[in-house]
């Protein structure tokens, strides 16, 4: 069973990101607390929205999906970017991970999203075939760009005064 993430999910939310994490070699770098998914994901202003998936066997949650919605100036519409998409290890091949897609690809056509998109790290062979046998397009010809950290303040530092509008 797929279904929309609640509040009473977080701390499993959060045990999945850090599992995640861990297989992508990158534990250290999940920092996230529960407090900080709470605000995110169901806060006045949500940054993101999650899917859980559920077993029917055990009632247990086996996976989840994380997503927030993009905006294309070519296209001039909204779009989503799967931030996240993992499926305990116990339970892959069970159909979750392809359940999340379908769900958020129908979420996509309810809300007229042109485009939903997301990265798969290079090395992780299984997950790219899964992808492929979807009829995803791997798009090669562009670089992820990231700066954080000491860049990132030390770019931030040399803007420039921002004027806001007074209508919002």
């Amino acid at each position: 069973m797929i279904r929309t993430a609640t509040r009473d999910d977080v701390p499993e939310l959060r045990a999945m990101i850090r599992e995640l994490a861990d297989y992508e070699r990158a534990a250290e770098q999940a920092r996230a607390t529960e407090e900080q998914l709470r605000e995110a994901l169901f806060g006045e202003r949500p940054a993101a929205y999650a899917l859980v998936a559920e077993d029917d066997a055990s009632g247990g949650t086996v996976g989840f999906a994380l997503w927030f919605p993009r905006f294309s100036t070519w296209t001039g519409t909204r779009g989503m970017h799967l931030e996240d998409l993992y499926v305990r290890p116990g339970a892959r091949g069970g159909g979750h991970g392809k359940a999340l897609l379908a769900a958020l690809a129908a979420i996509c056509t309810r809300d007229g999203y042109e485009r939903f998109e997301w990265w798969v790290l290079a090395w992780n062979r299984p997950t790219i075939e899964f992808y492929a046998s979807l009829g995803v397009e791997f798009l090669d010809e562009w670089k992820v760009c990231r700066l954080s950290g000491g860049p990132l303040e030390e770019l931030a530092a040399k803007a420039p005064v921002v004027a806001e509008r007074a209508s919002r």
